[in-house]
């Protein structure tokens, strides 16, 4: 019987590769085909491992050093924090007396309402002059403007009324009792979707923010100063009472709220102060101010 040679390959990476690589030489005349072919494989096989392996180990080192880099990013860091909590004591003290200090004051704010007498009083007669096109909620220091009254569906062109409560409600906010308060305007629709007009308002979205922009435009032009203004839009994603299936009237609406400054502003005559945000719309009690208009 024939003795057929036994080869190892326990030797390791490129030595094991290169004596496999001699013995299919050495054996390519001599061993039947079929052999040949699985002593080439197998050759074929070590060299994709020696490739799979050695990027591995590449990947292993470039992680090593991204690891390395943010453990020293880490460290820089936290003796910034550790200087800056030994270093600081004194000003995290003045903080907390400027913050005891603004609440205060913010609490003085709302002793009687959020608006002074004379301003509530004002707009309260306007809303009365208007009651087509105005509400006005004293609560929360706010003046809506139905939509179907100010506008056209699906336009932001301002109808004759609405310009004309927007000229009167101008020197209201730009008297003395109201001067200190920025200007919010807040632009609201029902869930229809836009058609006519959707190449200028693709969604919703959009339509609430550029009646509310048209608002603080008319009012920039009527003499409020424009650095009073904050505008937003939250299309139908705030209503006030549940859409039907052709959305509902009160759901359409622009709503300015007189707050206190969220940022401070450099105009003259006004007196800027940190306040919280302007609160949200929120439907009312049964019977209260969302009660639909008739």
């Amino acid at each position: 019987m024939t003795t057929r040679p036994q080869l190892a390959f326990t030797l390791p990476g490129s030595v094991r590769i290169g004596a496999l690589s001699c013995a299919l030489m050495a054996l390519s005349a001599c061993v039947p085909q079929e052999k040949y072919n699985d002593l080439e494989l197998a050759y074929r096989s070590e060299q994709q491992q020696l490739i799979r392996t050695q990027g591995e180990l590449e990947t292993a080192r470039a992680n090593e050093a991204r690891l390395r880099s943010q453990l020293a990013q880490a460290a820089s860091d936290l003796e910034s924090l550790e200087a800056l909590r030994k270093g600081q004591n004194v000003d995290v003290d003045k903080l907390l007396a400027d913050y005891e200090a603004l609440l205060s004051q913010i609490g003085k704010l709302d002793v009687g309402g959020p608006l002074p007498n004379d301003v509530n009083k004002a707009l309260a007669d306007l809303a009365a002059m208007y009651p087509d096109v105005l509400q006005f909620d004293p609560r929360r220091g706010m003046i809506r403007f139905m939509s179907d009254f100010t506008f056209d569906p699906g336009s932001v062109q301002l109808k004759s009324g609405a310009l004309a409560a927007l000229k009167t409600l101008a020197p209201i906010l730009t008297g003395s009792q109201a001067a200190g308060f920025e200007v919010v305007v807040v632009g609201h629709t029902d869930n229809t979707p836009i058609r006519r007009s959707a190449a200028q308002h693709p969604t919703n979205m959009h339509l609430s923010a550029h009646r509310a922009i048209s608002v603080r435009d008319q009012l920039v032009k009527d003499g409020v100063p424009a650095t009073r203004f904050l505008v937003a839009g939250y299309g139908e994603f705030r209503p006030v009472v549940a859409n039907g299936s052709n959305g509902a009237a009160q759901n359409r609406r622009v709503e300015i709220y007189l707050m206190p400054f969220l940022v401070a502003s450099g105009s003259a005559g006004v007196t800027a102060t940190a306040a919280p945000a302007a609160p949200a719309p929120a439907p009312a009690p049964a019977g209260g101010f969302e009660e639909p208009t008739k």
